[in-house]
């Protein structure tokens, strides 16, 4: 954390379905508009100096919605993916992934690893991008691979650096804040296991109406907070 500004936030971008149906729409508007705030979002991140960015693009819970609005959520992530890399490539991010992309489409694991590489060299701020991806599978993941790389080893005597190392990145830093927007009080298997200290902030605002002004809200509130980790000061 630098100058009050958390290293790295998560992000529940939550509100997009109640912001279309509130104006008469129907939710795939409010996927977009949403899109259209995750940008603006980024770019406000990236500015007030924020190194790490988790976006909550899609759970692995999201299958269970309409197949129309998981086929148009999916068209929005390519065409995002796709078409915005010029806007990285101006503000140096660096594009990243979490979750099960061996569940995604064919077509969209490739815009996936696309903008991972084609942004690897940027040294701004890091976006990760949760898509496909639950807390408890990315656990579950993680033990897997903790098994096949270790099959001979006493599992009894696992340890918390031995998971995290097969976390799906291990190199990014744990979030200090992690935002939920459209006031709903609750994680929905967002980061459970790097999100064990962070801080919480809930904002009744609908995710499509979010812009810079929110987030630095969000950073104020946290600058108050008592971070103890469990201990005493």
């Amino acid at each position: 954390m630098e100058n009050g500004v958390p290293a790295h936030i998560g992000i529940i971008m939550d509100g997009n379905g109640r912001w279309a149906k509130n104006r008469g729409l129907v939710r795939t508007q409010g996927h977009l508009e949403g899109l259209k705030a995750a940008k603006r979002i980024v770019k406000a991140a990236s500015d007030l100096g924020v190194k790490y960015l988790t976006l909550y693009a899609f759970s692995t819970e999201n299958w269970k919605r309409a197949s129309e609005e998981v086929n148009f959520i999916m068209a929005l992530v390519k065409q995002y993916l796709r078409e915005e890399f010029e806007f990285y490539k101006k503000n140096r991010i660096r594009i990243r992934h979490a979750g099960d992309a061996a569940g995604l489409t064919q077509d969209i694991q490739k815009e996936i690893a696309a903008s991972v590489t084609d942004t690897s060299g940027f040294e701004g701020m890091q976006v990760v991008l949760a898509i496909n991806y639950g807390g408890r599978d990315e656990i579950i993941r993680a033990f897997r691979k903790y098994a096949s790389a270790n099959s001979s080893s006493d599992l009894s005597n696992i340890e918390e650096k031995d998971i995290s190392s097969y976390l799906d990145n291990p190199d990014v830093p744990d979030p200090d804040l992690i935002i939920r927007s459209a006031g709903e009080y609750r994680t929905s298997n967002f980061l459970l296991w790097q999100g064990a200290y962070s801080e919480i902030y809930i904002c009744r605002k609908f995710w499509p109406d979010w812009d810079k002004s929110d987030l630095e809200d969000a950073i104020a509130d946290f600058r108050k907070r008592d971070r103890r980790y469990g201990g005493v000061k």
